[in-house]
């Protein structure tokens, strides 16, 4: 989870309240960013809001009226030249209004095609249809030529020529262009061009939020865990196809409201893998609220809030609120001030009863309630203004993940309200929310790409991501290049690209994922400067790269710093300082203990004996003597074997994973120990058969039916007292024939036996 937290020093009033709180926002194997105010951030709040020329302004603006629009706008009309009509054909899409979309879509889509299999011709045709339309001045080609030339596809890369696609998109109106603007601005710290795009972005994301309560967090799926592939997230985002979500549909054709209501919820938002169907959602719904679920109930009454899928019918909706308020709701008590706060689907404003029903939803925890009394306090809509409660308000309401909290607040650092203005705070709030808006469908459509084995495609879609700033984005393209080579379909300048375009592009890619707190990625950097892998090799930029990764609390950035402190490579010979790093590395994380026992080990011999113990020369383990037996020059050759052991582990370990644990060599492992344990236990079997004559009694065996007198031989094990007294015997039918003589004892008697042969007579 991402955490922002807010430490303020030594205030009235406001410093004791907010010096506990924290600001989260829901994000899957990110690394916590903080952010720390200080006295200084801070206004004289009791001075402002008596301002006229300050607050006052703002608060009459038409820019802050923070309970939106309820008029609702498709994806399409919210996301200008948005993909959708090639990933979602089904879908009511744009209207193809010039001959210039027809083109620009059917280019796209065979861009698409060209990296689904594997046509390098198609991909240039493509570029070139969409560079004409483009130099006609259609935006949505525009940007997609920025695309082009940021990543080097088809085209030589030029951040200025992209810079200027992406300027000349946004202005003609292309939303995805804006974001890859807002990202390019923050990036070079210039946050008064950044803050003004992120603002317009976040804003429009915002009004596609839900009424009442928090709408779900729909975040790009992480699909890799650093060095593997993130099997448990896949798993859960395989649509229909999952067995959880078929074991959920059983329970909800059985009856079961809850899995009513989760499926309808799945349909509306399309989480865990579904596609967006507002009328398979209404459908479930409308079964659940038969059944009496009042979180159904509530879902009813924001679908006809906002039209989603049915005519929009506020009267409808305050009734489906009602009722689910009735069953001790709280959340539905947000939408219902809501509408009264508007004065839709009622007679008229009703600003008491609107802060009677945000007060019933805050008394409950509920984060909107929060969020919607801090407004009124902000605004004084019928009641006095309060700016140090508002701020109080939302900031609990942002600690509780409310994502209009975090746009509030953005909007009080942008703006000056409450806070000094602080466009680098204001610019990172905006960030998150921004990246909620319905552009986010890129990651969707990538990751059905990537589970249907497209991966071609699944890395053009996360590399047209990485462009608009998604931190997640950036980490499965680079992830994609680095696991699947050539399969990427990477699309390099003159063509698919080679080895060293891939690394480099890699490279560029974890390099914008670590600036975005991503540790991972940050190690990756440090590896790449470190073996040299698309970059010069650089030992000091790595150990950087590994210092920004350690800061994030990374056990392997640890070991391997402890590792150059030990060999001096980049860093300081520091033996002292090396063992600190093993040492926080295994505090970390206990996975590392065996290596880092070994590098200690290493780290022991290397101080009290510099220039003994085992040495490998050539991959051959000798001893000391023999290494004092060689000439210098075999000397020099030799490397000492206990440092490379800290390294075999993770080869192992690999190797067990890959290999061993696949789940066929496994099932094949498991049935050929199975068959060795029983033919082991066979001949074990067969071999303890005694034929014993006379006054030797052989235990039965159950399918044992060896018959000594019917056979012709067989071997026993007998003393030599045994054998003298059946040589002596006359009634003794057995002759005995010596065989050979085993080294073992008897377990009483424990004098050697012999095997013999025993013929009949």
């Amino acid at each position: 989870m991402r955490l922002y937290s807010l430490s303020i020093r030594s205030s009235k009033n406001l410093i004791l309240s907010l010096l506990i709180l924290s600001l989260f926002f829901i994000s899957i194997n990110a690394r916590p960013f903080v952010f720390i105010l200080s006295q200084d951030d801070l206004k004289d709040l009791t001075t402002a809001s008596s301002n006229p020329d300050g607050v006052d302004s703002l608060h009459d603006s038409a820019d802050w009226d923070d309970f939106g629009d309820a008029e609702s706008k498709t994806d399409e009309e919210l996301d200008s030249g948005s993909w959708r009509p090639i990933f979602e054909p089904d879908s009511s899409g744009p209207s193809l209004t010039s001959e210039s979309d027809a083109v620009y879509y059917a280019s796209v889509d065979k861009m698409m095609s060209s990296v689904s299999n594997g046509e390098e011709k198609w991909f240039e045709e493509a570029v070139g249809e969409i560079e004409a339309v483009a130099s006609e001045g259609h935006a949505h080609s525009q940007s997609v030529l920025g695309l082009l030339y940021g990543m080097g596809m088809m085209r030589e890369r030029n951040k200025g020529k992209a810079f200027l696609y992406h300027h000349f998109a946004s202005e003609g109106g292309n939303t995805q262009s804006k974001m890859a603007l807002a990202y390019t601005y923050s990036r070079q710290e210039m946050y008064e061009q950044s803050v003004k795009l992120y603002a317009e972005l976040a804003e429009t994301a915002v009004n596609s939020f839900l009424i009442s309560k928090v709408s779900p967090v729909i975040e790009p799926i992480r699909i890799h865990t650093g060095a593997e592939e993130n099997k448990e997230a896949l798993r859960k985002s395989r649509g229909e196809e999952d067995e959880d979500f078929q074991i959920l549909e059983y329970q909800a054709q059985k009856g079961n409201s809850p899995a009513m209501y989760r499926i309808g919820l799945f349909y509306y938002y399309g989480l865990r893998g579904l596609r967006r169907d507002h009328a398979k959602a209404l459908r479930w719904f409308s079964k659940a609220v038969e059944k009496g679920d009042a979180r159904s109930m509530e879902l009813l009454g924001e679908i006809y809030a906002k039209g989603a899928g049915v005519e929009r019918n506020y009267t409808i909706a305050l009734e489906w609120l009602t009722l689910a308020s009735r069953q001790q709701l709280y959340s539905a008590y947000n939408g219902m001030g809501y509408l009264y706060v508007k004065g839709y689907g009622v007679e008229k404003k009703n600003y008491t009863k609107a802060k009677e029903f945000f007060e019933k939803a805050a008394e409950n925890d509920e984060s909107g309630g929060h969020y919607n009394l801090g407004v009124m306090y902000l605004k004084g809509i019928g009641v006095k203004r309060d700016l140090k409660l508002a701020s109080n308000l939302f900031f609990a309401a942002a600690n509780a993940g409310q994502p209009k909290a975090f746009y509030q607040l953005a909007k009080m650092f942008h703006n000056g309200v409450g806070f000094k203005k602080n466009l680098p705070m204001a610019t990172a709030l905006y960030k998150l929310v921004a990246e909620r808006g319905p552009w986010s469908s890129l990651s969707r459509w990538a990751l059905e790409s990537y589970l249907k084995g497209d991966i071609g495609r699944a890395f053009l879609l996360y590399s047209r991501m990485a462009e608009l700033g998604y931190e997640v984005a950036q980490s499965n393209a680079a992830w994609i290049l680095d696991k699947y080579g050539e399969r990427s379909m990477c699309i390099g300048e003159a063509g698919f690209c080679m080895n060293s375009e891939r690394h480099q592009r890699a490279h560029s890619l974890w390099w914008q994922a670590s600036e975005q707190g991503n540790e991972h990625a940050a190690l990756l950097i440090g590896d790449a400067y470190y073996y040299g892998r698309g970059t010069e090799r650089d030992f000091e930029r790595a150990a950087e790269a590994y210092k920004h990764a350690r800061s994030q609390s990374n056990a392997q950035a640890m070991f391997n710093l402890g590792y150059m402190h030990e060999h001096g490579l980049g860093l300081p010979y520091d033996l002292h300082l090396a063992k600190r790093y093993y040492d926080q590395a295994l505090e970390i994380d206990l996975a590392a203990k065996l290596p880092v026992t070994l590098a200690l080990a290493s780290l022991w011999v290397r101080k009290n004996y510099p220039e003994s113990f085992m040495l490998e020369v050539k991959g051959i383990t000798v001893s000391v003597l023999e290494v004092k037996a060689r000439s210098p020059a075999k000397k020099e050759q030799a490397v000492q074997c206990i440092d490379s052991l800290p390294g075999v582990y993770p080869k192992v370990e690999t190797w067990v994973e890959n290999v061993i644990m696949e789940e066929g060599n496994a099932t094949i492992l498991t049935l050929f120990v199975c068959l060795l344990t029983v033919l082991y236990l066979r001949e074990r079997q067969r071999r303890n058969v005694i034929a014993a004559p006379a006054d030797v009694v052989l235990p039965q065996q159950p399918n044992d039916h060896f018959e000594p007198e019917r056979s012709s031989h067989c071997t026993v094990k007998l003393t030599k007292e045994q054998i003298k007294k059946h040589s002596e015997d006359p009634s003794d039918n057995w002759s005995y024939g010596k065989r050979m003589k085993r080294l073992e004892f008897g377990k009483e008697k424990g004098r050697p036996k012999e095997t013999f042969t025993i013929f009949p007579k």
